[in-house]
């Protein structure tokens, strides 16, 4: 195992991927002040929804995340350009893990897996060419990586889509009315719009994802199938791109590709210049255990946390719980009602509260189908009101659909969720019971 593990490779893939991600990286700091997403997420909102347990990051909320996100872009260019590769990378990590874990209003899964991979690169040795670390200091420079570097990759990549096929073998996809959904909303479209309202499509859309995700990683693992399997890759995420607008997660998706290749095409294609390694070298480090030890625990935790929804109570696309960190993605529309009572305590008079005054345009909306964000909204109604001198306890009484099916009710609303406990590992009892038929369609007449 040691052997195997710790064998050289070239490195050109690494090296060329951390230039890429580099600037897909910048791209998403700079894109995100250029698009306003900084300005309606992290500043201007009284508050965020924060990772529950990260209440301390709402100290870096308002007109000091402009220049936070534009450190962290200069942060990506330096990664990309490869010049104080490791503390850049580490740094970058640092900033985006606040972001990621100071918000959920604007949940997606490419935000996850970004701060997934800029741990991970922060500690690879991805700036031993092509980089001006490698031209300032020549000792670092080195043509090879050790074997795990690119099992580690990898096997990331592959847990992310097998876990997102798995997800959706459930009915709403398996019968394509998901994807018909999804593109319902898409019909203005230019030149592809009424196309995307055909049946047919959203049958080819269902299976398409389903199947690409199984298998786009062993048909890149084997050498004849790699260039069909690049193709199809290169077509499925510009799809993605031009219909969901997500961001630079489908170009991170297709630069994967370059742990696939060879280093003789890379080179070829990319950087004819670069010294290939065709040595057998095996370069075991004093550290061995410890590399061996974290990747080894960081994938159990990688492989258990998208299965945690099975050990709660109830359907995860009913409660949301165990949705988050579980490669969920895109599998089910969610929408609902919520409405705010609060009891004063001393006088025993309950009254509707208007919750969207404290919250922004987006968190409205997110508010009404999470019940992790209908509790942390309680908490925070409860401090709002203390500071006026009042004690009142929150009811929530709100309704949700799934997909396309009926609104049911979703909340206990007799529970004084300002008082309940958040437990991270249970269910909530508050949530109701999802009705047996809470995903059906309702009946046309």
């Amino acid at each position: 195992m040691t052997k195997f593990l710790f064998k050289q490779n070239d490195n050109i893939g690494l090296v060329l991927f951390r230039a890429v991600f580099g600037f897909l990286i910048s791209v998403e700091a700079f894109g995100a002040l250029a698009t306003g997403w900084v300005r309606y997420t992290l500043v201007e909102p009284p508050f965020t929804f924060n990772f529950i347990g990260f209440d301390f990051l709402q100290y870096l909320q308002g007109d000091l995340m402009y220049y936070y996100f534009v450190i962290m872009g200069i942060f990506g260019i330096f990664v990309m350009l490869g010049y104080k590769y490791r503390f850049s990378m580490i740094a970058y990590a640092i900033m985006w893990t606040g972001v990621y874990l100071m918000q959920k209003s604007s949940y997606n899964n490419h935000y996850y897996l970004m701060m997934l991979l800029c741990w991970i690169m922060a500690f690879l040795p991805a700036n031993r060419w092509f980089s001006l670390d490698a031209k300032i200091n020549p000792e670092i420079k080195s043509p090879s990586m050790p074997r795990w570097v690119l099992i580690v990759l990898i096997l990331q990549v592959w847990i992310v889509y097998t876990y997102a096929s798995l997800a959706k073998m459930y009915p709403d996809w398996l019968d394509a009315s998901m994807p018909a959904l999804l593109m319902s909303s898409k019909s203005d479209f230019w030149l592809v719009g009424e196309l995307l309202q055909e049946s047919w499509v959203h049958w080819c859309i269902a299976y398409t994802g389903l199947f690409f995700d199984l298998l786009i990683v062993p048909l890149m693992l084997w050498k004849r199938t790699r260039l069909l399997g690049f193709i199809i890759s290169i077509f499925f995420h510009l799809f993605n791109s031009f219909i969901f607008h997500i961001g630079i997660f489908p170009y991170m998706s297709i630069a994967f590709a370059l742990f696939f290749f060879s280093p003789e095409i890379l080179q070829k294609r990319f950087l004819p210049k670069k010294i290939l390694y065709t040595g057998e070298e095996v370069i075991v480090p004093k550290h061995k255990n410890l590399i061996i030890g974290v990747f080894s625990i960081y994938f159990l935790f990688q492989l258990g946390l998208p299965l945690r929804h099975w050990f709660f109570k109830d359907d995860v696309l009913w409660t949301e719980e165990g949705h988050r960190l579980s490669w969920r993605m895109m599998l089910r529309a969610k929408s609902g009602s919520l409405t705010v009572w609060i009891k004063d305590k001393k006088t025993n008079l309950k009254s509707r509260y208007n919750y969207s005054k404290i919250l922004g345009v987006k968190q409205n909306a997110a508010v009404t189908t999470k019940p992790d964000l209908m509790w942390q909204l309680a908490q925070k109604i409860k401090a709002v009101e203390a500071e006026k001198g009042r004690d009142v306890a929150v009811y929530m009484e709100s309704v949700v659909r799934v997909n396309d099916g009926v609104y049911h009710p979703f909340t206990d609303p007799n529970v004084d969720l300002a008082t309940v406990e958040w437990n991270p590992f249970k269910h909530s009892e508050w949530i109701l019971p999802s009705p047996t038929d809470y995903n059906e369609k309702p009946v046309k007449e």
